[in-house]
């Protein structure tokens, strides 16, 4: 069975197209089925697009630190040749990173959810805490509109529903790296 590409993961995508949209995902794409460092060059001709825009996209992956390079001077001309590698354990750090605080700030979330009750404006969708809400006689601080209770119990099972996503997909990016 062939080892699924870590630029198959929703996240990873995710991030590539955030740092330079889809070009970059494929860019990847195309240095992992190389296999080996590659050049500027090679790159260029696989994805049919200038070596500029190659460039750019390296140096902006570089950047981030997920892809890196050697740099060896070409004897016969002077100027220097660059190949290039991504690094997919970078890749996987960074949203490991990412993840680890989406999943404390959700954890947090639904701990306050839990502990705390909530009123939501209709106006504005400001929300508070029930000892606020009650302060304000039920008036929005923000607008002056009324505010009803918030509270759901279907809103900390989606909170933990995104919570085990999460820990799911950091479980399989752990195992890619």
């Amino acid at each position: 069975m062939p080892s699924k590409s870590i630029v198959d993961l929703a996240l990873v995508g995710d991030l590539l197209d955030t740092i330079g949209g889809q070009d970059v995902i494929n860019l990847v794409k195309v240095c992992e089925k190389k296999k080996k460092m590659a050049t500027d060059e090679e790159i260029s001709k696989k994805m049919k697009k200038k070596v500029t825009e190659v460039r750019a996209m390296l140096n902006k992956l570089h950047f981030r630190g997920i892809a890196c390079y050697q740099k060896t001077r070409n004897q016969k001309t002077g100027w220097y040749n660059y190949t290039w590698e991504i690094k997919k354990d970078r890749i996987a750090e960074i949203i490991s990173e990412e993840q680890k605080e989406n999943l404390e700030k959700l954890t947090q979330k639904m701990n306050l959810e839990a502990d705390y009750s909530f009123f939501d404006c209709e106006k504005c969708n400001h929300r508070e805490v029930f000892e606020v809400a009650a302060e304000y006689n039920f008036l929005c601080p923000t607008c002056g509109g009324s505010m009803t209770s918030a509270n759901d119990p279907n809103r900390q099972k989606e909170i933990k529903t995104r919570i085990k996503k999460i820990e799911k997909e950091l479980g399989i990016l752990n195992k890619t790296k």
